[in-house]
């Protein structure tokens, strides 16, 4: 027992720890889709209770401390379509630092979207 403990709390540690990076990889995720479905549709941006695209992407981040940083970018591709693209980032701190283990890892997900129209595009 006293030489398996050590690895078996080693691996246990690890295992927590690769479950936590998970959750934030989760909720960074659902963070950025959150901030760009808010920025790219007028009509849910003005009947949402956000008021901006920060605030939108946050509200999937409530139970993170400090909170994410939540950058967005905006452009149109070749044929003038306009998309919009939300970031969340976040510098993740493991339990224990152990050797060979970084104590922090740097998470970051995006999500671009298309930006709906407001009205209809009629012309061919």
């Amino acid at each position: 027992m006293a030489v398996l403990a050590p690895l078996l709390v080693f691996l246990f540690i690890i295992a927590v720890d690769f479950a936590r990076v998970y959750y934030y990889s989760q909720t960074l995720t659902n963070c950025a889709r959150s901030g760009a479905f808010y920025a790219s549709d007028p009509w849910t941006a003005s009947e949402s209770p956000f008021t901006s695209t920060q605030d939108a992407a946050l509200s999937e981040a409530r139970n993170i401390d400090p909170p994410p940083t939540i950058t967005e970018r905006t452009g149109a591709n070749g044929s003038g379509h306009a998309w919009i693209e939300v970031s969340a980032e976040y510098k993740f701190a493991t339990i224990t630092g152990f050797p060979g283990i970084p104590n922090e890892v740097n998470l970051k997900r995006t999500v671009r979207m298309y930006v709906s129209a407001i009205v209809p595009n009629t012309n061919p």
